[in-house]
């Protein structure tokens, strides 16, 4: 493993152990050219996912690109960092589980998009006005309209229900 400090070769580990969801291993490690320490983590992978873009490009599947757009949509949101991992992983398994390894780039966008509806209201809106490009404020009220017709679920933003007898 390359230093990320002095760009050497010689690492060692320090300490391994799995990560809270037992789904990859997180390693501690020291450089021997500057002393630098740094974590590394080890994750199973299944398969060599490939996505297929809308133009019919393909690229390598990157699963750090996964989570930055669940970052992005739930950033300053009450959404604990542990539920955002075992989204991403279960997402990850769900797509390396499937026969093939050619991804369309909208299947992926729909499991985002069911992960983000599950989590957050309102980090879902923010990532269906980008994924489904949204032009006018219309796109907005009709996906919101959408979010209220689900069962037991309310607008992004407004206040829960009070209950009887309140």
């Amino acid at each position: 493993m390359r230093c990320p400090y002095c760009g050497s070769l010689d690492t060692q580990v320090k300490d391994s152990r799995p990560t809270e969801d037992a789904s990859a291993i997180r390693r501690r490690r020291i450089c021997s050219g500057c002393a630098g320490r740094f974590t590394t983590f080890e994750r199973v992978q299944l398969r060599e996912l490939m996505v297929v873009k809308r133009s019919g490009r393909r690229t390598p599947f990157d699963r750090d690109k996964l989570a930055r757009s669940f970052e992005i949509a739930l950033r300053k949101r009450p959404v604990d960092s542990d539920r955002i991992e075992r989204m991403v992983t279960g997402i990850v398994r769900q797509l390396e589980s499937q026969g093939d390894s050619d991804i369309p780039s909208e299947r992926i966008g729909e499991l985002v998009m069911e992960g983000l509806k599950s989590l957050d209201s309102v980090a879902y809106v923010r990532f269906a006005s980008v994924y489904r490009n949204f032009r006018e404020a219309r796109d907005f009220e009709t996906l919101i309209d959408e979010l209220n017709e689900a069962p037991g679920k309310s607008a992004p933003g407004s206040a829960p229900e009070p209950a009887e007898g309140s």
